[in-house]
């Protein structure tokens, strides 16, 4: 009950930076530019506080990463991320945004596998063909209520970076220590990205929105979740995720009022159960 219960408040935390972006970016109470130069200052905040608490109690000093480039292509995916994500969010519904960032996280690491060779059973592909179907009937031009075509281009780069920061991260041991290091060799390139761009207009309620989307829901939300995934495995860690858009809907319409159409429906339906099916093991198949 305990595992349930942190992984349940893991999913809630990462469903919540797309309601937290959306109340402040969408609100128009912060530029989006600038809601992600707050994000990624208040994670890289939290995450190297986490890091140097550790390391308190252990009585050791930090070290810096060594594997440089991998360091260097996690900051940079990250910012790729961060920056589509808060553009994406000037349109975009929370459960939309969330379902179509979820759908291209999971096909660009269904690509980077397949690039490796690494062995890629049927049901994964199967799976994946029904996450793409889900994307297309998203996206795709059909009445009212359609993602507007920049924002849902801007969300789907966010997902394949965050794809790409998944897939850089694989094997590492020192989880926690890599996304810090992530975070914070991301920071001068992103405040440096957000100045020279422009942060636009910025309240004192929009300020705290992307503080409380950095520290807590990335930040801290991240932190946990790595150190749940050990205990939940790769196939039920892979599950539990397909529970973020829907939380993300579920909490814009409660708190920003946001509808549920019927192609948020039966895109949720085939993206998930398409991501849920490529997940489950090939014991499962044969038994």
């Amino acid at each position: 009950m305990r595992l349930f219960a942190l992984t349940t408040l893991t999913m809630i935390a990462f469903a919540a930076n797309s309601v937290l972006n959306r109340l402040a970016v969408g609100g128009e109470l912060i530029g989006p530019l600038g809601f992600a130069m707050l994000r990624l200052l208040a994670g890289a905040a939290m995450l190297g506080a986490l890091v140097g608490l550790r390391h308190t109690r252990s009585g050791t000093a930090p070290k810096a990463p060594r594997q440089i480039a991998q360091t260097a292509l996690g900051a940079g995916s990250l910012l790729v991320y961060l920056f589509g994500f808060s553009l994406a969010y000037g349109a975009l519904d929370a459960g939309g945004g969330a379902l179509i960032l979820f759908g291209a996280v999971q096909i660009t690491m269904f690509a980077g596998a397949f690039m490796l060779r690494e062995p890629v059973p049927w049901h994964r592909w199967a799976g994946s063909a029904l996450a793409f179907g889900g994307l297309v009937v998203l996206l795709v031009p059909g009445g009212g209520g359609d993602p507007p075509g920049l924002h849902a281009a801007a969300m789907a780069v966010a997902g394949i970076g965050w794809g790409i920061y998944s897939l850089a991260g694989r094997g590492t041991r020192d989880a926690l220590g890599a996304t810090a290091a992530n975070f914070i060799f991301a920071v001068p390139v992103g405040v440096a990205l957000a100045l020279s761009l422009g942060l636009g207009a910025m309240t004192a309620a929009g300020a705290a929105l992307a503080a409380l989307s950095g520290a807590l829901a990335s930040g801290a939300g991240y932190a946990l979740w790595y150190a749940l995934l050990p205990r939940l495995g790769a196939a039920r860690g892979a599950v539990a995720q397909l529970t973020v858009p829907l939380i993300a809907a579920a909490g814009g319409a409660v708190l920003i009022g946001e509808p549920i159409s019927w192609r948020f429906g039966v895109a949720s339906a085939l993206v998930l159960g398409g991501v849920g099916f490529a997940a489950l093991s090939r014991h499962s198949h044969r038994s």
